[in-house]
C-alpha cells in the first residue's frame, strides 16, 4: 500500500479510470500531480492482442492504445474532474495523433469501467465540444483488459526529467497546464 493510500484510506475505497491521450508518459505526468489521485499506471488497452509489449504496441498492429490507469479517491476527486483535465491535457480533435506521435496507439480514448463512467464520459465529451474548433474524435468504449506497461515506462517523467523528450514535450505540457508547482 502506498504512503498516500495509507494516509487517505484503504485501497478498497479507490476507483479506477482508464484514459488515453497520446503518449502515456505525457498523460501520466499530468494526472499523477492531481490531489486525490493515488497512483497512475502506464499501459495498453483497447486492442485484441494479448499481453502486448511496448515494441508491439508501437508497431500499430495490436489495436491497443497507450493509456494510463488512474487509481483515485472519489471522495477527493470526481471522475468528472479527471475528465475535465483529460480534455485539456491533449488534443481530442486529432485522429490517431498527438503532436509528432502518429498511429492508432496514440488515439484519444476513454475506456469506461461501468455504466456510470460511460454516462459521465459521454456527457463530458458533449460539454467539451464547445472548447474546440474541430469535432472531438475521442473513442468512448468499455474497458475489456488493461495491460500494465513495462517497468521502465512507469513514472517516466519523474525518473527522466532531463531527457530531451521530457523537456520539449512533457515539461511544456505541464507548464501550459500550470501543474509544475
Amino acid at each position: 500500500m502506498s504512503e498516500k493510500t495509507q494516509k487517505r484510506g484503504s485501497k478498497k475505497d479507490l476507483q479506477l479510470a482508464t484514459l488515453g491521450g497520446g503518449c502515456f508518459w505525457c498523460v501520466e505526468a499530468v494526472f499523477e500531480r492531481l490531489d486525490g489521485v493515488e497512483s497512475v499506471t502506464s499501459g495498453y488497452a483497447g486492442g485484441s492482442f494479448p499481453d502486448p509489449s511496448y515494441k508491439q504496441v508501437s508497431s500499430g498492429t495490436t489495436g491497443h492504445a497507450e493509456v494510463i490507469q488512474i487509481a483515485y479517491n472519489p471522495d477527493e476527486i470526481a471522475f468528472e474532474k479527471l475528465l475535465g483535465v483529460f480534455w485539456m491535457a491533449h488534443d481530442p480533435t486529432t485522429l490517431n495523433r498527438q503532436g509528432a506521435d502518429i498511429g492508432t496507439q496514440y488515439r484519444s480514448i476513454i475506456l469506461f469501467h461501468d455504466e456510470a463512467q460511460q454516462m459521465s464520459a459521454e456527457a463530458s465529451k458533449l460539454q467539451a465540444t464547445s472548447m474546440f474548433g474541430d469535432p472531438i474524435v475521442t473513442e468512448i468504449v468499455p474497458l475489456e483488459k488493461f495491460y500494465p506497461a513495462e517497468k521502465d515506462h512507469q513514472g517516466y517523467y519523474r525518473s527522466n526529467p532531463e531527457v530531451p523528450y521530457c523537456q520539449v514535450v512533457i515539461k511544456r505540457k505541464l507548464d501550459k497546464l500550470a501543474m509544475m508547482g
